[in-house]
């Protein structure tokens, strides 16, 4: 197979409620989607890059200049035997796993929309139906929480995730804590702590969390193995797990004992069944973590979770939690039990909406031999 055509994209989405962590406050998503064409068959990827360097160095509108300057001449017209090729063909690049996941990702759409197999099919998945979680960034105030937890847990959500940060923290889960003793619950902190806050990080130990996730710096692996031996609680480890031999010198330091994998920080897909693979055999649990994805990329996530370490549940939500109108067809539902169904049709069983992505396009480009 090769490549004949691409096309990029960038459309804008309001979000149905502010999403906010330790990096800052968001209320509309700018998105960068891609779609390649291959003898008449056509796949389609989504650019998990915020806009802003805060959670990655990469942003929209770098990847926009990757795609276009670097990555569309080394893919463009050239054969390719299996969409894990282009893997090993963006080896040479350092870093900008976020750009090549838009483009390899959309040549596993494509491959399996060419087969007619279901994508999570064609990663090696096996689940029929994968348990959801939900993220709750912060708040207005506790109150506002507390009635956020209780609409999610109401529509069924199996595990809740609360971003904190530095005034938001400890009190805050204590009143979660009490107000809802048994669900459960795990906190996100995005970086936003160093080893001085050690003695605070310790007394999240009294709330039988899941995991703290991401406590210190973004690209560390030795502070959180210190943090890890005294805290009862498992370290999940994100932002610095962008490759399998990351997620080996993190396993191989005990830097944490849960992996959040991520299509677009790891590079795509074929880097993260590597990851999921040598964690799987190293008995550490995986759980795929949430961007803010738009239809497209919350489908790529669905066949993701499939495969069979994701023992966690997800932040794979509805699309109702935060879009109006996503961009693909059926939008993405959550049962009363916290389950997503997976499609098990040709492809990832969604199609994009291809009249109301033009309608919200802001920026095109397309790219042909």
């Amino acid at each position: 197979m090769k490549i004949e055509k691409l096309e990029i994209r960038e459309i804008t989405l309001p979000l149905v409620h502010f999403f906010e962590t330790s990096f800052g406050r968001t209320e509309r998503r700018r998105i960068l989607l891609t779609k390649v064409f291959c003898d008449g068959a056509v796949g389609y990827g989504e650019c998990t890059a915020g806009e802003r360097p805060l959670f990655s160095h990469e942003t929209i509108d770098t990847a926009w200049i990757v795609i276009r300057e670097v990555l569309v001449p080394m893919v463009l017209n050239r054969v390719w035997d299996s969409p894990s090729d282009l893997n090993q063909w963006f080896c040479p690049i350092r870093g900008h796993q976020m750009a090549r996941a838009a483009i390899e990702n959309a040549c596993w759409d494509l491959t399996a929309r060419a087969k007619n197999i279901p994508l999570h099919q064609l990663l090696g998945g096996t689940r029929k139906t994968i348990p959801c979680g939900v993220s709750i960034g912060i708040q207005n105030s506790p109150e506002q929480l507390l009635d956020k937890i209780t609409t999610e847990l109401s529509a069924g959500y199996r595990r809740i995730k609360i971003k904190i940060k530095p005034g938001w923290d400890y009190d805050i889960v204590r009143q979660v804590r009490k107000r809802f003793p048994d669900i459960s619950l795990s906190v996100d902190a995005n970086s936003a702590y160093t080893l001085a806050d050690i003695d605070l990080l310790k007394r999240f130990d009294d709330f039988n969390l899941i995991m703290i996730e991401q406590p210190l710096s973004y690209d560390d692996i030795v502070d959180h193995a210190q943090l890890q031996r005294v805290l009862r609680t498992a370290i999940c480890l994100d932002e610095p797990i962008t490759s399998v031999d990351n997620a080996r010198k993190a396993i191989e330091m005990k830097s944490g004992r849960i992996i959040n994998l991520k299509l677009g920080r790891v590079g795509g897909f074929s880097e993260a069944i590597k990851i999921h693979d040598y964690a799987l055999e190293h008995k550490i649990p995986v759980w795929c973590g949430g961007m803010l994805e738009a239809g497209i990329g919350r489908s790529h996530n669905i066949a993701m979770s499939t495969l069979p370490g994701f023992c966690l549940p997800g932040d794979v939500s509805a699309s109702q939690r935060y879009f109006h109108e996503d961009i693909i067809d059926p939008p993405v539902t959550v049962d009363r039990d916290g389950f997503i169904d997976v499609p098990q049709i040709g492809g990832t069983g969604y199609e994009p909406k291809e009249e109301y992505i033009e309608k919200i396009t802001v920026r095109r480009e397309v790219f042909s031999g």
